[in-house]
């Protein structure tokens, strides 16, 4: 199972911040993978996929926001690979529809709301039970991805993107954006003895996620899995760049990333890697790096929500 794919680029980002802080910055463009599937999206549902393929399913069955990226790229592999697909939204329905669930309708992917509460229970037994009941028999795969499957997926992207033998060693940290913590679990699974992954939770309060970490990468070595190496690198949680929580934006952290574009031609997306990028350049001003070390930092896509994030800004300006 695979799609034709770009491969991803390195780029090199040429700041004075960088260079003040005698750092080397380098940027993973996993955005330009794919038109509809890039970013960590296609490494999560990968081995989903291939599962529900081998298991005969016909059908998938996942849970997202209504600006999901998750949603959009489940629904896209869905239609290209055969499969229908369900989309369990948390909240109520709105018309009319975001682009994010307009491309997922487009796509052939069935919309479901649950209010809140319900959508809280999305993990339980009983919810499960209940939406197999009601769809038959669905392959569900959580949301964003984020079972040893995803992770999985996960220990593939720097070696995907650097088969170079040895080029994935030339740097120091691996500085990524952090949701379910599905793509750090996997990285921290790949990566060479003295690198060190660091991840900025887009959520409030994310130290919490240290802990599902932990039982992630325990429950993936203990799975039989395959794992590049035997135990994980260090890695580290950077908690203050949520920028008052997921989803949540502010005019800085807009003009930061419209600057930044502007300056070095990498577009961000609001919710994941312009809060991680303005982290990162915070902390070069900081002096949190040591002189000489290398970074690259994954872009982990999900640029198709900045539109239906900039209408919703738009109708809150007005408001």
């Amino acid at each position: 199972m695979s799609l034709t794919f770009i491969a991803p680029p390195i780029q090199q980002i040429n700041s004075e911040i960088a260079r003040r802080a005698g750092v080397d910055l380098y940027v993973l463009r996993l955005d330009l993978m794919h038109p509809w599937v890039n970013g960590n999206k296609w490494f999560k549902l990968k081995y989903n996929l291939l599962e529900a393929k081998e298991k005969n399913f016909t059908m998938l069955l996942t849970f997202g926001g209504a600006y999901s990226n998750h949603i959009y790229a489940t629904a896209a592999t869905g239609s290209l690979f055969g499969f229908r697909t369900i989309g369990v939204i948390r909240g109520e329905e709105r018309l009319p529809l975001n682009p994010t669930l307009s491309f997922a309708v487009q796509q052939g992917m069935q919309l479901v709301y649950l209010n809140r509460e319900m959508y809280r229970q999305r993990n339980t037994p009983e919810l499960q039970e209940y939406l197999q009941q009601r769809f038959g028999e669905v392959f569900i795969i959580p949301e964003g991805g984020s079972n040893l499957n995803g992770a999985r997926g996960c220990t593939e992207i720097i070696a995907d993107a650097m088969p170079t033998a040895g080029y994935a060693y030339a740097f120091d940290h691996i500085c990524l954006a952090c949701g379910t913590a599905t793509t750090l679990a996997g990285i921290v699974l790949s990566l060479h003895e003295g690198q060190r992954a660091i991840a900025f939770p887009v959520l409030k309060n994310g130290a919490f996620l240290a802990q599902e970490i932990e039982n992630l990468l325990t429950n993936y070595l203990a799975s039989g899995l395959p794992s590049p190496y035997s135990s994980p690198v260090s890695w580290e949680l950077v908690c203050d760049y949520h920028f008052g929580g997921y989803a949540k934006v502010n005019d800085e952290l807009l003009l930061f990333s419209q600057q930044f574009t502007e300056e070095h031609g990498v577009p961000l997306d609001y919710v994941y890697t312009a809060k991680m990028f303005y982290g990162v350049m915070d902390l070069l001003k900081q002096g949190f790096f040591r002189r000489g070390d290398r970074l690259l930092l994954v872009h982990t896509g999900g640029l198709q929500g900045n539109v239906g994030m900039e209408e919703r800004l738009q109708r809150f300006s007005k408001i």
